[in-house]
């Protein structure tokens, strides 16, 4: 996730922790979906569907945060 912004990416880990909270709920959400998709933890389509836009809500809002960092 943000390949091409590793390095801001790092930074913000350190320095923000809404951003931290937030990737670290990415994170987890990753590996249910990833679990779900692969049969390790099957679970209901709706659920996978639900957990799928969180994860997106997710990662959107993580894009946010780094572009009003870079606007600030």
């Amino acid at each position: 996730m943000f390949e091409y912004r590793q390095e801001k990416m790092e930074q913000m880990l350190k320095d923000n922790a809404e951003f931290r909270r937030i990737y670290n709920r990415h994170q987890e959400l990753e590996k249910r979906v990833t679990a779900a998709e692969t049969g390790t933890a099957p679970m209901e389509d709706l659920a996978l569907n639900q957990l799928k836009k969180e994860k997106l809500w997710a990662k959107d809002k993580l894009a946010r945060i780094m572009d009003s960092e870079r606007v600030s």
